[in-house]
């Protein structure tokens, strides 16, 4: 049975069309985009090609961080990448009804809902493909035990914190581990920050945050040698978690990871 949107008359459609409905800007480089349109036929994980009617030459990759519906809903969460020709944009110009193209999924990050217990780890907005898996994972009769590693350079990095509280609270099976290079956050102001937190009484407790980085936090675990193991965030935290793990007797093999 082929899903809604994934032909047009016969053809395969390779491009599908949202609407933005919220814009929510969480931190000066950080904002949560919502959107709803077509179907768009991705797997929980994977990523996809987006441009706007701004810039609608300028192609970028973005994972959603819901699971695909079939009501058309997505949300991505985007970082400003410093040069970078469209998410400086997304994060500071994006409007309600801005219209956006939406094609290309790839990518091969999966769980298996029936396999070995899950770790993942997410540096940043490599959080999104993460909790798109999460998520995809609640609907299964028994999930396997999840620990989510999420990392960021100091506490108010940590962009999610009262979404990832909620969920852990709500998931049985979920256990997330907040992981910082350093306890004190920086001493210049981020005025996106500051009215997130007038906004949010939800947050980490400042005791259950590990300091480190993700290579070492993970590292010190020892080897998760019965487990699938996720990683996903910049190409430098990606390639030094993933030598860490294979170093510490992670097999390698074991390991799905992708470098933004």
């Amino acid at each position: 049975m082929t899903e809604p949107g994934a032909l047009d008359q016969g053809v395969a459609q390779s491009e599908w069309t949202a609407t933005v409905v919220g814009h929510h800007r969480l931190r000066h480089d950080i904002a949560v985009i919502r959107l709803i349109g077509e179907f768009v036929p991705f797997r929980a994980g994977q990523s996809v090609e987006v441009r706007t009617a701004g810039q609608p030459g300028v192609r970028r990759r973005l994972s959603p961080a819901l699971p695909p519906s079939l009501d058309g809903k997505l949300e991505f969460h985007v970082r400003t990448v410093p040069g970078g020709w469209l998410s400086g944009s997304l994060v500071a110009d994006t409007e309600a009804g801005d219209e956006w193209r939406i094609g290309a999924p790839a990518g091969t990050f999966h769980v298996d809902p029936e396999g070995d217990e899950v770790v993942m780890i997410a540096g940043g907005t490599g959080l999104a493909p993460m909790r798109a898996q999460i998520l995809e994972l609640a609907r299964a009769p028994r999930p396997p035990h999840t620990y989510l590693f999420v990392g960021g350079r100091s506490p108010r990095d940590l962009y999610a914190s009262d979404m990832l509280v909620l969920l852990a609270a709500e998931l049985p099976w979920l256990t997330v581990v907040p992981v910082v290079d350093r306890l004190s956050d920086p001493n210049w102001a981020d005025e996106w920050y500051e009215h997130t937190r007038a906004e949010v009484d939800v947050d980490f407790p400042a005791d259950d945050l590990l300091e480190g980085t993700l290579a070492d936090v993970v590292g010190s675990h020892g080897a998760f040698d019965h487990h699938q193991v996720l990683v996903c965030g910049s190409p430098a935290m990606t390639r030094a978690t993933v030598d860490r793990l294979v170093a510490t007797g992670t097999p390698r093999g074991a390991i799905q990871y992708e470098g933004f």
